[in-house]
């Protein structure tokens, strides 16, 4: 009796964890690109360390590289239109196109002159359920960030909706995203960024199903066309893939 009760509380607690959507690790700036210019960006991230099984009918993650390419276009001052390609490439038949996201974002102009910037992104698109159970999604994703000097800061209180799949009833998700840097030269920034994902708002799951990973990061700028940014990743939870490397390289036309 004892056996089966601890086999009926492992299956509640693992069945609800969650692969991680580990296509385009980023946290937004408030900018927008500018109007009449195009920015083409490569998210490129592989795993060293994730799950191994197949979970809800999620391929595992481990030892997969995700390509993501990105292409945005700033329509006026304040108003972009950014289109995702997703695609998978593993063994053990995991390399594949994987789904598409069209986000478009709206910033607050310059001349309203607010002491932060700030900008709001509406993501919604598809991703096949090999590689991710909840296939159907909005994410919504409030943007403010500021710059001291050499020190910048942002934080992406995002909010994630689910149209079809495993949490298509369970609300809202909250993933919240920080970034702290610091100029240590006028080309290189230095800092930390931080991903996470707690479960439906004001609902949270279990510290251990959560899904928190701290990176170690770095961005270059070595001119105003070109952006780059790096880092090592951490997963701090069960549920959160351990070690991740990932690369974001730009150019904007």
């Amino acid at each position: 009796m004892k056996k089966l009760l601890l086999i009926t509380l492992l299956l509640a607690v693992f069945g609800k964890l969650k692969a991680q959507d580990n296509y385009e690790i980023q946290v937004y700036g408030s900018e927008t690109v500018e109007k009449g210019h195009t920015m083409l960006e490569l998210h490129s991230n592989y795993t060293f360390n994730g799950t191994k099984t197949i979970t809800d009918g999620e391929f595992p993650t481990n030892h997969i590289l995700h390509e993501t390419i990105e292409i945005t276009h700033g329509w006026t001052p304040w108003f972009e239109t950014g289109f995702y390609i997703f695609n998978a490439i593993g063994s053990d038949g995991r390399t594949n196109y994987v789904g598409s996201h069209i986000r478009p974002r709206v910033a607050a102009p310059e001349e309203w002159k607010w002491p932060v910037g700030v900008s709001i992104s509406f993501e919604f698109g598809f991703q096949k359920k090999e590689y991710s159970a909840n296939t159907s999604s909005l994410e919504i994703r409030p943007i403010v960030d500021k710059k001291w000097g050499k020190f910048y800061m942002a934080f992406n209180p995002t909010l994630e909706q689910s149209f079809a799949g495993p949490d298509a009833h369970a609300g809202m998700i909250f993933s919240p995203n920080l970034k702290g840097s610091y100029d240590v030269s006028k080309v290189v920034a230095l800092g930390f960024e931080y991903y996470g994902s707690t479960g439906p708002f004001f609902h949270y799951d279990a510290i251990q199903q959560q899904q928190h990973q701290l990176f170690a990061a770095i961005d270059l700028t070595t001119s105003p066309n070109w952006e780059f940014n790096g880092g090592f990743g951490y997963g701090l939870t069960s549920s959160t893939d351990k070690a991740i490397v990932k690369i974001i390289i730009g150019r904007r036309f």
